[in-house]
């Protein structure tokens, strides 16, 4: 497990460390033969994030196409949800039996990962036989879901703040060009950014990407929106 929980700590992205989760989940329980790690929207809608192989992915999928599964329901409400046996899942009768017909699975587990106002997190481990897993399974199925979920959000939290940082970065290099161009203080250079981003609605981030990528600013206005710019500023 701490070998597990280092591995998924070296990853460099959120895509990789979900990827390798379902990796990881397949290599450390004995009874699992795939994997899926997917985001489930309050009403349903519901997105794979990571698979560990073609059938995996495929029973995730049939949850969103029957619209009904483990991950649109149960898990929303338990940190574990266990079907033992496709061929008497009474709660979800026609996916049990689709995801037996096309992928040959047989039994599952769903741990819920997190959750958050309209979302939640979960983690899907398939089986190719009737009661593939038991109770040492599920003990160390818990154990891996709470590492997964914790190097699941810390990747997250890096690319974002990696976002912001280039953010920060572009912003810096647009105000520039307009104190150079224009003869501005740094506020007022700043200031003609937010009021071109107010007036023409687009995210600051990206005006100061057009004006560095194309000397311009968005509308084809010389350095406003409906900003005039003058050495004053």
């Amino acid at each position: 497990m701490g070998d597990a929980a280092r591995e998924l700590q070296n990853q460099s992205d959120a895509a990789e460390t979900m990827q390798t989760a379902v990796e990881v989940a397949v290599r450390e329980m004995d009874g699992a033969d795939g994997a899926a790690l997917s985001i489930i929207l309050r009403g349903g809608k519901a997105q794979t994030l990571a698979a560990s192989s073609d059938a995996a992915s495929r029973a995730d999928e049939l949850q969103h196409e029957l619209e009904e599964g483990p991950c649109l329901e149960a898990v929303w409400e338990e940190y574990l949800v266990r079907s033992r046996d496709f061929a008497a899942e009474e709660r979800w009768p026609r996916w049990a039996a689709q995801v037996a017909e096309e992928t040959g699975y047989r039994s599952m587990m769903a741990f819920q990962l997190f959750t958050t106002g309209d979302a939640v997190g979960a983690l899907t481990l398939y089986s190719t036989s009737a009661h593939g897993f038991d109770a040492a399974d599920r003990e160390l199925g818990l154990a891996l879901a709470a590492h997964i979920s914790v190097a699941v959000r810390q990747a997250q939290e890096i690319a974002d703040l990696k976002v912001a940082l280039d953010g920060r970065t572009v912003i810096s290099q647009a105000v520039g060009v307009l104190m150079e161009r224009y003869g501005l203080a740094p506020e007022g250079a700043f200031s003609v950014l937010t009021r071109v981003s107010t007036t023409t609605n687009t995210k600051l981030r990206d005006i100061a990407a057009e004006l560095c990528a194309k000397g311009t600013l968005p509308g084809g206005a010389a350095a406003d929106g409906s900003v005039q710019v003058s050495r004053a500023q």
